[in-house]
């Protein structure tokens, strides 16, 4: 029980002890004195009583005389008048008895109040701790959790993968440790420093890093935790936690999500849009008034920069912005030793091998595979992890859980398998593509009813007009292949036809890849940083009649000479495509020797160089 609940139950305890006493005193400054009944009676014939009060139980009155023992004022309890008579008869003395009513009177005074108080604890308390933070009176307070060295188990040992980034928060570190040495040049530590990256890189972990190796208090908060239903709490909030911060410091205040607290101001705001934009103005001011000298430093986190308000962004606020980017092979090999600790290796596990099998994951995502890859090898009941079992992870994580149950019919398997071999011959004959590891025609995940893995072999980050022409033409190898084999096309191609588009769309809009439209960068709104998906701008209000014309043509012609070269690829193989198809019939998956034999029949079309890294491909048909 805390303190309050403690002081509550005292205010309760005095409440009840101070009715008593007003009542005891009522009842005693009344000064009557209580006689029996049959008393009363002999007084009423005898003519001596003078005015009398009648209630439901008891009878008051005075006396014209006082009596020789001071009887003046008398109470007595009302009796039955035929009882009365018939004891009269007998000479009896008798006398009513008032039951007590200090209990009954008590509680009908603190069952309704305990009844409030307890509704107001259980049920108006938790409330406001859910919604209002903590309840009516802490409606403006921070909730941010504070952290100490020894809660945070976390060191820049544990992160692995981000040396840029470690070192930038390393002189944070160093600076809380010993400002006077830091600054003995001039230079000051920046007010705030942004970790700017996609979901999974580690943001958060190196945050958890920094109040590991620095050991000052770390005040945690999310951006999401700022804003509330009523206009003003979160700008108390705001308020608070810096305040907070500067008693304890020197302290570090880490806010995740920023962009739940700080997205840009629009030009209208109502109901939950104006509490927002007070937050954020309010943070605005904290960031310009707080002095970064007496040891408060903040960190914030967010995988969507493009939607920050400029205004936080912009020096003296965020003075450091530091990307928190997808690790290179390097940097996948050092995350992978960190996390295999844990797991039960076989010998033929290699850390640089694993990160080979995976281009393009995040920390987050190499943590997932470990762990994935534990599972699937206890469930085969094996005494340790193989790296077969990686590699099945890897497939799981990709591609979808494997479906073995999804039956097709004939037909569809054969549309299938010579779907995905027209992908896989495709890649093996134009130079510059990803190598093919895996052509299987088994379900996975939720449309996938067969898919083509391929997977790069070294770190690149350009892509040649070539390469991307390359590219939309293994898109279009499964729907080459069925326009060939079976004379009609199928709804097998629909994502590679997607995929296919958007690329042509790219070469043409942005990347100037058109001669007729020349080098002009038609697409203005340029993607998310991080990648996330944007909707289609209209180009309808932006270009001529004649530039959209000569735009649908450009990219129409891409997609066909892409789909043509496929086509031209696979006539030039069809003996080779026909027997492959009947093994992959037979044994659903082409591993490594079968695809390796299949490659050795392939011949080149032509040569360019090869593609830049990207995340493993599982082209499904």
């Amino acid at each position: 029980m805390d303190r309050k609940t403690k002081i509550n139950i005292w205010y309760i305890v005095a409440a009840l002890a101070g009715f008593t006493l007003v009542q005891s005193y009522y009842q005693a400054s009344k000064e009557y004195t209580t006689i029996p009944y049959s008393q009363f009676q002999t007084l009423l014939d005898q003519d001596k009583i003078d005015k009398v009060w009648i209630e439901q139980n008891t009878i008051e009155g005075t006396l014209k005389e006082p009596e020789k023992d001071g009887l003046k004022q008398f109470v007595t309890t009302r009796v039955t008048p035929d009882l009365a008579s018939v004891l009269d008869k007998h000479h009896v003395t008798y006398s009513g008895e008032i039951p007590s009513t200090l209990l009954t009177d008590i509680l009908s005074w603190v069952l309704p109040t305990a009844l409030f108080f307890g509704l107001w604890m259980f049920v108006i308390r938790r409330f406001g701790q859910q919604g209002l933070g903590g309840g009516l009176m802490a409606i403006g307070k921070s909730r941010a959790k504070i952290y100490v060295e020894n809660d945070t188990k976390t060191s820049f040992a544990d992160v692995a993968g981000v040396d840029e980034a470690k070192a930038e928060l390393k002189e944070v570190v160093d600076f809380l440790k010993d400002p006077k040495a830091y600054g003995r040049l001039g230079a000051r530590v920046p007010k705030g420093i942004l970790l700017i990256g996609p979901p999974g890189t580690g943001k958060t972990l190196l945050a958890r890093a920094v109040a590991g190796e620095a050991g000052v208090k770390f005040f945690s908060i999310s951006g999401s935790e700022f804003v509330e239903m009523f206009v003003g709490v979160g700008a108390a909030r705001v308020r608070d936690l810096f305040e907070q911060a500067r008693k304890e410091a020197p302290a570090i205040i880490f806010i995740d999500e920023l962009d739940a607290l700080g997205g840009a101001r629009g030009a209208f705001a109502y109901g939950g849009n104006s509490e927002k934009e007070q937050t954020l103005n309010q943070l605005l001011v904290e960031l310009d008034g707080f002095d970064p000298t007496i040891g408060v430093i903040l960190l914030a986190a967010t995988n969507r920069p493009e939607i920050l308000d400029p205004a936080l962004l912009r020096a003296g606020r965020f003075d450091r912005q530091v990307l928190v980017d997808r690790p290179d092979k390097k940097d996948r090999i050092a995350i992978l030793k960190v996390h295999l600790k844990k797991a039960v290796l076989a010998t033929d596990v290699d850390p640089v091998q694993v990160a080979e099998l995976t281009p393009g994951f995040t920390g987050a995502d190499l943590a997932n595979l470990v762990n994935e890859a534990a599972l699937l090898a206890t469930r085969r009941g094996a005494d340790s992890v193989h790296l077969t079992d990686f590699t099945a992870a890897v497939e799981r994580i990709v591609a979808g859980l494997e479906k073995k149950n999804r039956l097709l019919i004939p037909k569809e398997r054969r549309i299938v398998a010579y779907h995905e071999l027209g992908h896989a011959i495709v890649a093996m004959a134009l130079p510059g593509q990803d190598p093919v590891h895996k052509i299987s025609i088994i379900p996975r995940g939720i449309g996938s009813l067969g898919y083509t893995i391929q997977r790069p072999t070294e770190d690149r980050f350009l892509m040649t007009e070539e390469e991307l022409a390359n590219r939309m033409a293994v898109l279009l190898g499964g729907r080459a292949a069925e326009y060939i084999f079976f004379q009609h096309l199928s709804t097998g191609a629909a994502d590679d036809l997607v995929k296919a588009t958007d690329t042509a769309r790219s070469m043409v809009l942005r990347y100037g890849m058109d001669k007729k439209l020349g080098h002009v960068a038609y697409e203005r709104e340029r993607p998310p940083l991080l990648g996330t998906p944007t909707p289609q701008p209209s180009y309808a209000r932006e270009f001529s009649d004649e530039t959209e014309r000569l735009m649908d043509h450009a990219i129409r012609g891409l997609v066909g000479h892409a789909f043509d070269r496929a086509i031209e690829i696979l006539k030039a193989h069809r003996a080779v495509h026909e027997k492959t198809a009947q093994l992959l019939l037979q044994k659903e998956t082409l591993e490594e020797g079968d695809i390796a034999a299949l490659r050795a029949q392939i011949v080149p079309a032509g040569a360019t160089e090869a593609v830049p890294e990207r995340p493993v491909a599982a082209t499904a048909g």
